[in-house]
């Protein structure tokens, strides 16, 4: 067990960690299945347990700035698909949900927004979606780049926690900090969903994007 610390503290030290997170960072913000909570839970858990303090703010920072341009390039690609290219985008049903997501991104779009960076899935929809219904750009760039700070403080804290808790143990503190990541997204994808079914038993605008985009969350950190 001591040598597996050791190797993993040895790989924490090293600058492919940066790169390697900063990758998944970006991929994850427009491809779901690239566990960048992971990553960075496990790696702030294991540095926190050795109290390499600098390594996590540089993860935090890597990690805040894929996450922006993960989260650009999503609405990029919406953008570029838009609302209406193929024909189920056509249909009424489509339609009318693209009309009730353009208009709760028009009074509330940084609020779904920022709350959509902390489901996996659900942040990919949502941002796919302010792009194809032409969500001002000017405004969604700032909101993004908000929303990877937070999202990067947030993952880090979790597992800053976890390797304080278990000092000098830094895979137990990998292991301890995904797993309390873990049941954190499920409360929150719990509430998401319960959000939408309120929005769905109320009708019209009060279905929301972010809820709507709860359906498609994978559980996953």
């Amino acid at each position: 067990m001591d040598v597996l610390n050791d190797f993993i503290l040895q790989a924490t030290a090293s600058p492919w960690l940066l790169l390697v997170m900063f990758s998944t960072a970006v991929i994850d913000g427009f491809f779901p299945p690239i566990p960048s909570e992971t990553v960075l839970v496990a790696a702030a858990a294991v540095a926190a347990s050795a109290g390499d303090f600098p390594t996590v703010l540089l993860l935090c920072l890597v990690a805040a700035i894929g996450a922006m341009i993960g989260d650009n390039i999503a609405y990029a690609i919406g953008r570029a698909v838009g609302t209406t290219r193929f024909r189920w985008m056509r249909g009424q049903r489509v339609s009318a949900a693209f009309a009730r997501a353009q208009r709760t991104l028009a009074y509330r779009g940084t609020t779904v927004l920022l709350g959509a960076r902390y489901i996996p899935v659900g942040r990919v929809v949502v941002n796919m979606t302010a792009g194809a219904v032409r969500y001002p750009l000017r405004r969604f760039v700032p909101v993004s780049a908000v929303a990877g700070v937070t999202w990067a403080m947030y993952s880090a804290g979790i597992g800053i926690v976890a390797g304080r808790w278990l000092e000098g143990r830094p895979l137990l503190s990998a292991v301890i900090g995904v797993a309390f990541a873990l049941m954190i997204g499920l409360v929150i994808d719990r509430v998401a969903a319960a959000r939408r079914r309120r929005g769905e038993a109320a009708g019209g605008d009060s279905t929301d994007v972010l809820a709507t985009g709860s359906r498609a969350s994978a559980l996953r950190v």
